[in-house]
């Protein structure tokens, strides 16, 4: 169980994403998703250094 979801919701997810987007669809999708994510991070990684070096500017 990941964060009180079960694998039955798990599968219900799953297969509402297929009807939803298609199969040929989803790999597309979760491909743009782990960008977009990866984006997020490197972002929010550039401004936690941005706040450290205001913090302490000889870093």
């Amino acid at each position: 169980m990941i964060g009180g979801i079960g694998t039955t919701e798990l599968i219900v997810i799953f297969a509402l994403a297929v009807l939803l987007f298609g199969a040929n669809k989803l790999p597309e999708l979760a491909r743009s998703m782990g960008t977009s994510i990866g984006e997020f991070k490197k972002a929010q990684k550039e401004s936690e250094r941005a706040v450290d070096r205001m913090a302490d500017p000889d870093v």
